[in-house]
């Protein structure tokens, strides 16, 4: 199936099978490996993108699903130049190591920070919740959505 969809900015097109998923189409068809996928199940978050302004599991989506929409990828999430104030935010807050399940936490905070800027510790953690880290613990990366609120309340007003 051909299907096209705007993609980090740009309009984009892939010829796929119609049951290849949107991590899939993502990856190895348009390149995008920042997303990445570990469970294919839609429990570990790793593979998280933003569809239409709203965090999605890309592993569980077809990619013929994204069809006329708009979908963002942690590569999106990243300016020209420097970090974002979220990267950076995570960079401040040492709210990594590994990596691997960086980008599905970057994509769902900046979802939620984008929809909800002044949300609460608790708020955040409710809903990465749904994003599994096997290095950090948890509490850096919570500190440091909770830190980069403040850029997104900036963008709001």
């Amino acid at each position: 199936m051909n299907i096209s969809f705007h993609l980090n900015g740009a309009d984009v097109e892939a010829d796929v099978p119609a049951r290849t998923t949107l991590s899939d189409c993502l990856r190895h068809h348009l390149h995008q490996t920042g997303t990445h996928v570990a469970c294919e199940h839609g429990v570990c978050g790793a593979c998280t993108v933003i569809v239409d302004g709203d965090a999605v599991r890309s592993c569980l989506m077809l990619a013929v699903q994204a069809q006329d929409r708009q979908v963002v990828t942690v590569e999106g999430l990243t300016p020209e130049k420097g970090l974002s104030a979220l990267q950076a935010s995570f960079h401040k807050h040492h709210a990594l190591q590994c990596g691997f399940c960086t980008p599905g936490f970057l994509t769902t905070a900046h979802a939620l920070l984008t929809q909800e800027p002044d949300s609460s510790r608790e708020r955040i953690r409710e809903v990465l919740s749904g994003n599994l880290c096997r290095c950090t613990g948890y509490v850096n990366i919570i500190e440091a959505v909770y830190d980069a609120r403040a850029a997104y309340a900036r963008k709001e007003g």
